[in-house]
Order: structure tokens, then sequence, then C-alpha cells
């Protein structure tokens, strides 16, 4: 019996995502100038990692009472307190910021003291995290500087193995997937933590692979195809290589959709952002990436379509 090859699209595409381009660089052009408004005016919603605090993972032997324990936990007068549930109603996640290291160890007993002497039931400790705010400051250091080494790494790569504008091309998605990942953390207000750094590594490097793939067939194509217009090729290496990009695409994103469900709270941020991010990287690959190439691309020996 022969097997034939998974196919979502027909053999031939002709979609003429070139036609877009202005309408896709105004988008995201509007959509990074909201991100980087929330950023600078709401800032992010940082996890224990950065800010500093208390972090207690616990599994009670009832459905607790959420209220009751906000109040209870509220009367100690240690810090803002947030608590919810996370993988079954016998989970709790309870999280106590805190600006300084004094007393963390006291009121992590605190807590425990009052949830074992004023709630009807028992609970079950499972994990206990606390971190001082000096400690949090230099982890936010150290994202920035693994942030910043990767985007020099990743232009060195494509500066070795592609021409100059495709380089340039590549930094600007990127920068564009990093804004809209930044901003969708802080306009969501989810945790911004270490899970959060990780995941926006992670998008980068989904990026700049989608957009390799692209790169490799514009650059074929330029040379099979010299005398056509840069952007007339651009789109038929787009359509060429749209079934491999869907079906990756689709295939990550059922593999981040199960994060996103059963993954938990530890990694619920990072599921998430993660998600957002591989339709993000997705698209500036497609529509920012490829299309830019036509701006850059005029200093080179190709033939460039005047009209544009």
């Amino acid at each position: 019996m022969q097997l034939y090859p998974l196919k979502l699209l027909p053999a031939k595409t002709n979609f003429n995502f070139m036609h877009f381009k202005k309408i896709s660089y105004t988008v995201s052009i509007i959509l990074s100038v909201l991100c980087l408004i929330s950023i600078t005016l709401y800032k992010f919603n940082f996890g224990i990692d950065f800010a500093g605090g208390i972090s207690i993972e616990v599994r009670s032997t009832q459905t607790p009472n959420l209220t009751q324990m906000r109040e209870i936990l509220g009367e100690l007068n240690i810090g803002e307190v947030m608590i919810q549930h996370f993988g079954s109603e016998h989970d709790l996640s309870i999280r106590v910021g805190s600006n300084s290291e004094e007393n963390l160890l006291h009121n992590i007993n605190l807590i425990k003291t009052a949830l074992n002497t004023k709630l009807p039931y028992k609970f079950d400790y499972r994990k206990v995290d606390f971190v001082g705010p000096q400690i949090g400051a230099q982890l936010i250091q150290s994202g920035l500087i693994a942030l910043t080494l990767s985007f020099i790494a990743i232009m060195i790569y494509i500066w070795i193995r592609f021409e100059w504008y495709f380089g340039m091309g590549v930094l600007i998605a990127l920068v564009h997937d990093a804004i809209l990942a930044l901003g969708f953390m802080s306009i969501t207000r989810l945790d911004f933590n270490l899970s959060t750094i990780a995941a926006i590594l992670t998008i980068i490097g989904y990026s700049v692979n989608d957009s390799v793939v692209i790169y490799d067939r514009i650059r074929e194509n330029l040379r099979k195809f010299a005398q056509k217009p840069i952007d007339q090729t651009i789109n038929i290496s787009i359509n060429e290589t749209l079934s491999r990009t869907i079906l990756t695409v689709l295939t990550t994103l059922l593999a981040a959709l199960a994060l996103v469900i059963f993954g938990g709270e530890a990694i619920h941020s990072f599921s998430i952002l993660i998600f957002f991010g591989i339709i993000a990287g997705t698209y500036s690959s497609i529509f920012i990436s490829a299309p830019i190439l036509t701006i850059f691309a005029r200093q080179t020996k190709y033939r460039i379509n005047k009209k544009n």
C-alpha cells in the first residue's frame, strides 16, 4: 500500500500575501505602540521570582473557602495576599508579596499557624518558596542579558548564512515579536516570572526558525527567477512553504494548548505566552520579515518592482 504525505492545501497555492503588506505594517505598528504604552504606564505584574515574597502551594482535605482564607491571612498584615485554585478544588496557590527580606521565614510560619488553627480542615504544604527583592533584581538583570545575547547570537547566524538585508528583516521581526510578547504580559497582567523569560526566548527561536525556512526559499527563487520583481518572488516563496508553515504552527499550538489546559499553575503564564507567541511568530514570519525585504533589497543586484 502506497502512503501519501499529509496535505492541508493544494499542491500549488497562489495567495497574494504581498498585497496585504501595507495593512500588516500598519496593524503591527499600531499593536507595537499600544504594547509600548501599556508597558510604560502599567509595567508588569512581577511574580515572586522578580518582586520578592512568599509562594506556598497547599492541598486541603476539603474544598476550602477562599473568602474566609483571604480574611484570615489578611488579618496578619504581612502584605498583599493572593489565593487561587490550580489543578483541582483542593489545590491552592498562596502568594504574598514582600518588599523586605526581613521576616520572610517568620511570615511563612504565621501563615501556616493561621491556616492550621483557624480553619476546620488540614493542609498538606507541598511547596514553599521565598525570594528576596534583591535576588529578584538580579534575576531581572540576568533575564535582560539573556535576551540581549540571544538577539546578538541570532543576528550573527543570519549575517553568516544570508545577505545583510535578510538580517535586517529578521531583526525587525524579532523586535516586533518581543514587543508583542511583553505587551501581552503587561495587558493581561499574567505573572511575569522566570518562565516568562524562557517563553520569550522560545518565541524568538520559533520565529527565527519559521523565517529562515521562508528565507531559504526566497534566496533560491531570487536566483531561479532573476528577472521577476522581488515582491512577486517573495509571494511565490511564501506560497511554496505555506503548507509546511501551517502544519508546523498547528502541531506546535496543539502542544502549547495541552500545556495551557493541563500544565497547572506553575507554568500557567509560560503556557499562555507560548500559545500567543507561536501565533505572533508565524504572523511576523509571513507578513513582516518576508515582505519587508522589498525595502532593504533595493540595494542589491536583484531586479525590484519600481512600482513599490
